[in-house]
């Protein structure tokens, strides 16, 4: 198949296939005598595999680690575990943030007293140089 079906079936942009193979995700595909790449199912599989995990927020480096495990399929599951868990405490870590920030805000949106702009305690937080 040529990169514009396997993009539609995997729902990935002939750009970001193009890019994989540049990193080496992706194998090379073959070419056909006209010199356009000609994926298999293979690759279709491979850059599901790596849709993925993309989707679940794995940097590309734990990608390239987890295909490697998964060509390997006798290797031990407690590598792929590993890397599992290094990405769900970054994403709790991320989470933990983004309750702070939604405190804050909820504080700062709670503290407006339908004033003026210059009287404001969102633009005051933001630059308090900007007070009243």
């Amino acid at each position: 198949m040529r990169i514009g079906e396997l993009a539609r079936l995997t729902g990935t942009s002939a750009e970001t296939i193009r890019y994989y193979e540049k990193e080496g995700l992706l194998p090379p595909p073959a070419r056909t005598g006209a010199n356009y790449r000609s994926y298999g199912a293979q690759h279709r599989q491979r850059l599901t595999f790596i849709r993925r995990a993309r989707d679940l927020g794995f940097r590309l480096g734990a990608v390239r680690e987890l295909l490697a495990l998964a060509d390997d399929r006798s290797q031990p599951c407690a590598a792929v575990d590993a890397i599992a868990g290094v990405h769900l405490r970054e994403i709790n870590s991320k989470i933990a943030d983004l309750q702070k920030m939604q405190g804050e805000l909820q504080r700062l949106v709670g503290s407006c007293d339908h004033g003026t702009v210059g009287h404001c305690r969102i633009i005051e937080t933001l630059d308090p140089t900007a007070g009243g």
